[in-house]
């Protein structure tokens, strides 16, 4: 799932500082849940979904089909 929102926030041109600054975090928190280095919870992935703009539902549905 965390390939799609990295892939998702690449495609919304949005760059980490960016994001970070979206939803009130800093950019290493950003960095370390693209590098699996944190996990999301599920509020955590809404509101970053949201964040850049796309629909947490098609990303979970993407990452389930594999």
């Amino acid at each position: 799932m965390i390939d799609g929102l990295v892939a998702a926030r690449k495609a919304a041109n949005v760059t980490q500082v960016e994001l970070g600054e979206r939803i009130g975090q800093r950019q290493t928190f950003v960095s370390k849940f693209e590098l699996g280095e944190r996990r999301l919870d599920a509020a955590e992935f809404v509101k970053v979904c949201r964040a850049i703009g796309a629909d947490p539902y098609t990303l979970m549905r993407e990452a389930e089909k594999g």
